[in-house]
């Protein structure tokens, strides 16, 4: 199929460059020049594995496009993604102007022909009949434009057009650092729309995943293909992380009440884990959630509850446990060296979550600030953000090129992202270069006895 993904973030990348490797024609389009000659000398963005191989193969097959010209975008396909940025206002609520110019510009370039508009981004509930909606204007401004300044528009020509276009509701599940994998194994696939033209065209696109053609484990039954009205398809988005972040919560309000009572939140996230209506994912104690979709989503459904006169007290309370759970590094430290002034902190691990060379509302960042304020000088060594040079933006602190100049006078490290290269360090050689070894594991992530074994003074979360 020919398929146009407008937008090369995070989203529309993965799922054009895999797209592309299934098999379908697709042109991928962004306005920023810069990443398009990026991409297109075989270069990827954005850090995620295995990505950059399949937009290689698939851009020298010729299945995979790059352009900046929309309007060849949306000739070309017959479905349209649209996979721009939906980051948050100050008031939680999310930014759908980028959505809109996409929209409008749809509308712009649309000719005869069905074609199926997809909502890719993580839009606000009800912002299928609001694509829907600004479409129809770029229709409409186009037809002013061709008719002359002034020109009547032709109701028959625009409907005729506009009869010719759904809006579907795809929303993604990505998990950044495992992007690909879930692309071609995901749990399910979520299509709203009231119009079985558009949701047949779209299961026909995803074939070859539902039948898991491209899984590694091809035993797998086929992915199940939920079929809802838009607004629902929209809800199941942000629902699905909003549980998610505040399972998160909860496992974190746990483990801070099992400091004070001596339990183990590890033994007991894995007691109530092997309960089948729990599960085990998502129970990790630690310096809380962060990332582009948890907080985001999380203050984008609150926002919209408070629209509709809800007050979404749980939604809160799990965002008030997560602000107050990037603290409990910063007090284990207090607790452990006292005065922090003129101590010298080490960083294990600066991104979000491993695997990925994301810093959006890293927990990373707020211990750097707090840190600073208490007088501390901070250091910091991550796999890719130390390989690449990449600083985001980082200030306050000093950025190291490896473990051990990283632990080089250092009073305490902490680990605040579990890449698994951290398991393996020279930890016996890294206690001998600090001042004092102490290790925050953060994350809960490193073996006690060996870390103790290596010299370290270990502190957890919740044990």
């Amino acid at each position: 199929m020919r398929v146009c993904v407008i937008g090369t973030g995070y989203v529309g990348l993965v799922t054009g460059a895999c797209l592309a490797h299934i098999g379908h024609h697709v042109i991928c389009v962004d306005n920023n020049e810069e990443k398009i000659k990026l991409m297109k000398a075989g270069q990827s963005p954005i850090f995620e594995p295995g990505l950059s191989d399949i937009m290689q193969a698939a851009y020298q097959s010729g299945n995979l496009e790059f352009t900046t010209d929309l309007g060849a975008g949306v000739e070309h396909g017959e479905i349209l993604f649209i996979a721009v940025g939906t980051p948050p206002l100050p008031t939680g609520e999310s930014d759908t102007r980028y959505v809109e110019a996409v929209a409008r510009g749809i509308g712009a370039h649309l000719t005869d022909g069905y074609k199926v508009i997809v909502n890719k981004s993580t839009v606000p509930i009800g912002s299928g009949d609001w694509v829907r909606m600004i479409v129809m204007d770029g229709i409409a401004e186009r037809q002013k434009v061709l008719v002359g300044a002034g020109g009547v528009v032709s109701e028959e020509t625009v409907a005729k057009i506009a009869a010719e276009f759904d809006v579907v509701s795809n929303p993604e599940f990505l998990r950044e650092g495992s992007a690909v994998y879930d692309t071609f194994n995901p749990d399910r696939i979520v299509l709203g729309s009231n119009n079985p033209k558009g949701i047949a065209m779209m299961k026909e696109l995803y074939t070859p995943i539902v039948e898991r053609k491209f899984a590694e484990d091809q035993s797998l039954p086929q992915v199940p293909v939920l079929v809802t009205d838009i607004n629902s398809a929209e809800m199941i988005k942000y629902a699905a992380n909003a549980f998610l972040a505040t399972k998160i919560s909860f496992i974190n309000e746990v483990a801070n009440i099992c400091d004070r009572v001596g339990a183990d939140v590890t033994q007991v996230a894995k007691g109530i884990g092997l309960d089948s209506r729990i599960g085990n994912k998502f129970l990790q104690a630690g310096i809380g959630w962060g990332g582009s979709c948890f907080p985001k989503d999380v203050s984008a459904l609150v926002h919209t509850a408070d629209d509709y006169n809800y007050d979404a007290q749980l939604l809160k309370a799990a965002v008030s446990v997560n602000q107050r759970q990037r603290l409990i590094a910063l007090e284990k430290l207090q607790q452990v060296l006292k005065i922090l002034k003129g101590k010298t902190v080490g960083l294990l691990g600066l991104t979000f979550k491993p695997d990925t060379d994301d810093m959006r509302d890293a927990p990373s960042l707020n211990l750097i600030e707090n840190l600073n304020r208490l007088g501390a000088k901070v250091k910091a060594y991550d796999p890719i953000v130390s390989s690449t040079g990449m600083r985001h933006g980082l200030t306050g602190v000093f950025v190291e090129t490896d473990p051990e100049r990283l632990a080089d006078g250092c009073d305490a490290l902490v680990v605040v992202t579990e890449w698994q290269q951290f398991r393996t360090l020279d930890y016996p050689k890294m206690a001998k270069l600090m001042n004092n070894p102490v290790v925050i594991d953060g994350r809960n992530f490193l073996d006690k006895k060996e870390l103790e074994n290596a010299g370290f003074h270990y502190v957890g979360i919740g044990h």
